[in-house]
């Protein structure tokens, strides 16, 4: 994550470099919320893993086992929301890229 203790205010920057340290920012806030989704993502594998009982290599042996599911609903919704905040982020990205001419 970028360390902006000691950046100087936007005020006091060109625009382009104003708009270079948001879009900055933005990138390393999409790399954060993606490295977010890729641990949730793997987080549902490992409990789809145990809920079919293939964890230890032995799907033979494992027919006796049962977990109840109870997170893997709240993994999703997470993944959804962070799929939403990424699209928000990508959008304020693209918005600021553009050359100033009006929509």
């Amino acid at each position: 994550m970028l360390n902006l203790a000691g950046t100087p205010p936007l005020a006091a920057m060109a625009e382009t470099d104003s708009r270079r340290l948001i879009a900055a920012d933005l990138r390393a806030l999409i790399m954060r919320i993606e490295s977010s989704m890729r641990l949730i993502d793997a987080a549902m594998m490992e409990a789809d893993t145990l809920e079919t009982g293939f964890a230890y290599g032995d799907p033979a042996g494992s027919a006796d086992i049962f977990v109840l599911d109870d997170v893997t609903p709240r993994y999703a919704t997470a993944s959804a929301a962070l799929s939403a905040c990424r699209a928000g982020l990508g959008h304020a990205l693209q918005c600021l890229s553009e050359s100033g001419n009006p929509a």
